[in-house]
């Protein structure tokens, strides 16, 4: 009956095993009338076996092999050998939840956990014939039933090919990270440790002596003066300063190096710019960054979302590092560190996939993690936690703030034309006056996030923009309360000058928000108003290009403006709110308790 099956039905041919030998003799033979199913191998699903005997079958033990797929580790996950998250790097604590670091094992899984499973009985209208016949489509229970009758009732056991899944436990703030995108307990924030890059890892930088250690300068595209890791990026060019001429009188001189790598690049508005003017001009800002004296082996344009760029940098990176070379990926907190940490991972092709912790809140990473396997040899790379700018807005924003400045699409400009005496708000964060022109008009282009409502007005109503709109319907920040919080309103000028009307010529960038591209043939004075201690610069323009139909004066059409509209009218006049609910009760019928009869509602 068996080889009739295997040479029947292709799909059994494939998954049937062969019987082992018996180890005693075999009984007696049955009657002929009888079918056999004691050679048949058990099934995989004991409730999909089907008996075609007119007699019950004989009761069977349950299966001892467990029904988990082979993909299904029961095994509990493991805690890192070090004692440290794999996701954020800081130690683990299993004793108090409220702290830093706490952990909890999941219960292990029991062999069996999947066989408590109710049986499949003949009239089960919610399972199809093919399934109750041990069959997992319906193409192989027709051809069953027509071949031969032999091959019905063999049991079949199907085992699931794969490999098992190592599960690493995760602290609790990187599982709540990593599944939901919030911090689990926001009170424990303020205990998470301080990490100061320069005083833990800026000696070894520094010594000449040792592993040569190559430094990735991560900036984000769409805050690039903001997010550009100055200090660390000044301490490099001064280890090469203090130490370029060592080799000369025999001493070591194995300096630092530093590669500059523009992550995000997907956010700017790619089709209107060129590679090639874009690494020339992330090259100079690094430069002026760190004070003009750093050298740069190379400049990389990466995007870890679109995976543009991530192989051209793994190769450069492992030329630089060589086989015992230290790889330090440094940046701003919330700049994209693990992300293209990941990336490369995967790029590298690590099995096991990428560990690190990714999601758009800053200060994701706590504590300097080691990255294995992507460099080969002995060379290693390293996560390090993000670098608190003061100088950026977000670092004083609250985390539905941050949401609102945070940008994560490519950018779109907004463009205003303006004259003297008129302003343009972002939000209730900056304010740009044109105070002085020698033409009519300047054309200024807002680049920022599309979620932050923006307004253009005369510059003499300033005062009562702060009065009655910052908070509402300029926002951030989320409040009226919050204003004051942010601290004191200053003003800085800036003197830009352009020879054409057609593009960009400067920019006015605001770290930790975006920037305004400027577009004029003459000169200008302008008087910028933000935040004290907010980083603002002048630049040459990142994006020449500007809005081809131009923002209208007055707010933003925005759902945050509509929003504090509907409050504000409220506000001002409960009186009207109220007629109209008693005007919409009044004219809605009602029916008399004492007659069946509909009646008006009367006002008391």
């Amino acid at each position: 009956m068996l080889s009739r099956a295997r040479r029947l039905h292709p799909t059994l041919q494939r998954i049937l095993r062969p019987v082992p030998p018996p180890a005693h003799p075999p009984p007696p033979p049955s009657p002929p009338h009888r079918p056999v199913f004691s050679q048949t191998p058990k099934p995989f699903f004991p409730f999909l076996r089907r008996h075609l005997s007119t007699k019950p079958p004989p009761p069977q033990a349950p299966p001892e092999k467990s029904l988990a797929p082979a993909n299904v580790s029961s095994d509990p996950p493991a805690v890192s050998a070090n004692g440290l998250c794999p996701g954020c790097g800081i130690a683990m604590q299993s004793s108090d939840p409220s702290l830093p670091g706490f952990f909890s094992l999941p219960s292990p899984k029991s062999p069996d956990y999947r066989a408590r499973l109710a049986p499949v009985t003949a009239d089960d209208t919610r399972i199809s014939a093919s399934l109750k016949s041990g069959h997992l489509r319906e193409g192989e229970a027709a051809a069953a039933a027509s071949s031969s009758s032999a091959a019905v009732g063999v049991g079949v056991e199907v085992e699931k090919e794969g490999k098992k899944e190592n599960k690493v436990v995760v602290c609790a703030r990187c599982h709540s990270l990593r599944h939901y995108g919030v911090v689990k307990r926001p009170e424990a924030e303020p205990l998470l440790p301080d990490f100061d890059f320069v005083a833990a890892v800026g000696p070894r930088l520094a010594s000449p002596s040792g592993a040569r250690s190559l430094v990735l300068l991560l900036t984000d595209a769409s805050d690039f003066d903001g997010s550009f890791p100055r200090a660390v990026a000044r301490l490099v060019a001064a280890a090469g300063e203090a130490h370029g001429s060592d080799w000369k009188h025999g001493a070591p001189a194995n300096l630092p190096r530093a590669l500059l790598v523009v992550t995000k690049l997907d956010l700017l508005p790619t089709p209107s710019l060129s590679p090639d003017d874009v690494h020339a001009w992330a090259h100079s800002r690094a430069r002026a960054g760190a004070g003009g004296d750093l050298r740069l082996a190379g400049v990389h344009l990466v995007s870890a979302a679109r995976g543009w760029g991530v192989r051209d940098l793994l190769d450069h990176v492992r030329q630089l590092a060589g086989s015992r070379g230290n790889v330090w990926a440094v940046g701003a907190r919330n700049v994209g560190k693990s992300t293209l940490l990941n990336a490369i991972a995967r790029c590298s092709g690590i099995e096991g996939g990428p560990t690190l912790t990714e999601a758009p809140v800053p200060g994701t990473t706590l504590d300097v993690i080691q990255v294995d396997g992507v460099l080969g040899s002995q060379a290693k790379l390293f996560d390090t936690p993000g670098l608190l700018h003061g100088h950026q807005l977000t670092s004083r924003l609250t985390r539905e703030e941050q949401k609102l400045v945070r940008v994560s699409k490519e950018m779109r400009p907004r463009t205003y034309r303006l004259k003297p005496g008129q302003s343009v708000h972002i939000g209730g964060l900056v304010r740009l006056d044109i105070e002085e022109l020698t033409v009519g008009s300047v054309y200024v282009t807002v680049w920022a996030s599309p979620l932050v409502p923006l307004h253009m007005g005369k510059t003499e109503n300033a005062a009562a923009m702060v009065k009655d709109h910052f908070g509402l319907q300029l926002q951030p920040p989320i409040g009226q309360q919050r204003v004051n919080e942010l601290g004191k309103w200053v003003r800085k000028q800036f003197k830009v000058s352009g020879n054409s009307w057609d593009v960009n010529s400067k920019d006015i960038a605001i770290a930790g928000l975006g920037w305004f591209g400027i577009g004029l043939k003459g000169e200008a004075v302008l008087g910028l108003w933000t935040y004290d201690g907010v980083d603002v610069v002048s630049r040459n323009s990142l994006v020449h290009e500007r809005a081809t139909i131009f923002e209208e004066a007055g707010f933003t059409v925005s759902k945050i403006v509509s929003q504090a509209d509907s409050m504000a009218n409220r506000l001002k006049n409960p009186k009207k709110i109220n007629k109209k609910k008693d005007n919409k009760a009044n004219s809605s019928p009602s029916t008399d308790p004492e007659s069946s009869n509909p009646v008006e509602a009367v006002d008391a």
